[in-house]
């Protein structure tokens, strides 16, 4: 297996994921660009970004966190053994139906804000109508 700058615990943490979820390293595609945001001219000159496919699964990575290209190879193979652990158990449509919920929650407030700023403009059209010019008869007589 390569070597990762991290310690041989979790080197070996991530083989034996790996073998459990049967993820070979010849089923791996990899490749690297070039990073972009903070980091200054080192990300600009060196490709530390690390694209990770899974040709089995067609599952895609991209890792860019850390300056180290060494480092952002061993990250992306964690994101992407977490990728396909949720495809293999199925776990795509649980996450699915949690990014559903929120956004089911996210209507509901707006909703709720929408019926909040109509009552408001009620209130307000009610102020107006108070505002309107006075009649002659509409006067009390002293």
């Amino acid at each position: 297996m390569e070597r990762f700058p991290v310690s041989a615990q979790k080197r070996e943490k991530l083989q034996a994921r790996m073998r459990q979820l049967g993820v070979r390293v010849r089923d791996l595609e990899e490749s690297f660009v070039r990073s972009s945001g903070p980091g200054g001219q080192h990300v600009n000159k060196a490709a530390t970004c690390v694209l990770l496919v899974h040709r089995p699964t067609g599952l895609r990575v991209r890792c860019q966190s850390e300056r180290s290209q060494a480092l952002n190879r061993f990250l992306a193979r964690r994101r992407l053994l977490d990728k396909v652990e949720r495809h293999l158990k199925g776990l795509v449509s649980a996450e699915q139906e949690r990014i559903a919920k929120i956004r089911r929650q996210k209507s509901r407030r707006s909703r709720r804000t929408r019926l909040k700023i109509l009552a408001d403009k009620r209130l307000q059209g009610a102020r107006k109508t108070l505002r309107g010019p006075i009649h002659p008869h509409q006067v009390k007589p002293d």
